[in-house]
């Protein structure tokens, strides 16, 4: 996969007129675009790629693991300061347009750059690499896929035992079950809100016990080979305590199942938002919907494109985008309900990657 990521990062830096993309990541910044464009899975490295050159810059600790995962890398040791030998490598190739990732790299950082490399022009080239991302591979696509297999069963094989337990016992236990199926870390702390803590969309589990009657949401997720599923399910613990319980539960089930069906190549992400929005807002319960429909997932569990009404992050829906459609109803004081699915989009409409039913479940 890094070199085909490589082609296309270089046909990118040629249409902007860039000679050379520079992307910092040491312990101290985030490492997903290094990962993504190198296969590097080290804490501290930095890339410098040209038209014909691609360098992966480490210290001692990583230069064997570098060796074994940046295939398509000239992998070298750098020197103390790193900056040494990234400017032996700029002179020596006569870059003088390098592209680097703006919105990451410290102001302090970006100035040691200009001191050490005075004739070079800096670019902010930020959000190119994220760019890249959007459209997933089929290698990709499966990682994700895998995930959400671990997930799914070790949700399957712990609801049984949510009656009588925390929220974070039973939390801790999906988080093992996770590892134990085969997940390399969890993608998220898991939520887990009962009772009336459901209306709080990123509840963190308490020591409040589930009890019969109650409504559960979880949002759970695992990662494998450093992709990530997400997934939300809302069930009831024994009887419900009203009628309104489901009738909320439907509403949202609607609602997603609205928003799934927009799902397809060529229409933008606002559409498949206001699709699932007007199931909730025609219900009435508009103002209890507050966040966006979905978001990317991949190597990070919130990435581009974002399914939501604003103009700023609207995007059309390709073929490998990879997104979630989450729609809830929240009630301060009742509780709520939220339903997510992981999908890709595919040349015809999308691919469930989350599989566990979204139906009204008693357990």
């Amino acid at each position: 996969m890094p070199a085909a990521e490589l082609a296309r990062l270089r046909q990118q830096l040629a249409a902007r007129g860039l000679d050379g993309f520079f992307v910092a990541a040491p312990e101290t910044l985030p490492r997903v675009n290094l990962r993504y464009l190198s296969g590097f899975t080290g804490s501290s490295a930095y890339l410098l790629v040209t038209a014909q050159e691609a360098w992966l810059l480490t210290d001692f600790r990583y230069v064997e693991q570098a060796e074994a995962e940046a295939g398509a890398f000239e992998v070298r040791q750098h020197e103390r300061p790193y900056l040494k030998t990234v400017a032996a490598l700029v002179n020596e190739a006569g870059l003088k347009r390098i592209g680097f990732e703006a919105d990451k790299v410290p102001v302090r950082m970006w100035q040691e750059w200009r001191e050490a490399l005075p004739a070079v022009e800096w670019v902010d080239a930020g959000g190119l690499v994220e760019d890249l991302r959007v459209i997933k591979t089929p290698a990709e696509v499966e990682a994700i896929r895998r995930a959400a297999a671990v997930a799914d069963r070790a949700l399957e094989a712990l609801l049984p035992r949510l009656a009588g337990s925390t929220e974070a016992e039973w939390a801790r236990a999906l988080e093992t079950a996770m590892r134990e199926a085969g997940a390399d870390r969890l993608a998220f702390p898991t939520i887990v809100a009962s009772g009336p803590r459901g209306s709080l969309p990123h509840a963190q589990p308490t020591d409040r016990t589930i009890t019969p009657g109650d409504l559960v949401t979880i949002d759970f997720g695992a990662t494998v080979d450093g992709y990530n599923s997400d997934e939300t399910v809302t069930v009831v613990v024994g009887t419900p305590r009203e009628a309104r319980q489901r009738e909320i539960f439907e509403i949202v089930r609607a609602a997603q199942a609205a928003g799934l069906a927009a799902v397809r190549p060529g229409v933008y992400a606002s559409r498949v938002d206001e699709a699932a929005r007007a199931v909730i807002r025609d219900a009435g319960y508009g103002p209890a919907f507050g966040h966006s429909t979905g978001h990317g997932v991949g190597l990070e569990v919130h990435e581009a494109p974002t399914l939501a009404g604003q103009p700023a992050v609207d995007r059309m829906l390709e073929p490998g985008m990879v997104v979630t459609v989450e729609p809830g109803i929240y009630l301060p004081g009742w509780g709520g309900v939220r339903l997510e699915d992981t999908v890709v989009v595919t040349e015809t409409g999308y691919e469930r990657l989350t599989r566990f039913p979204k139906e009204w479940r008693t357990v």
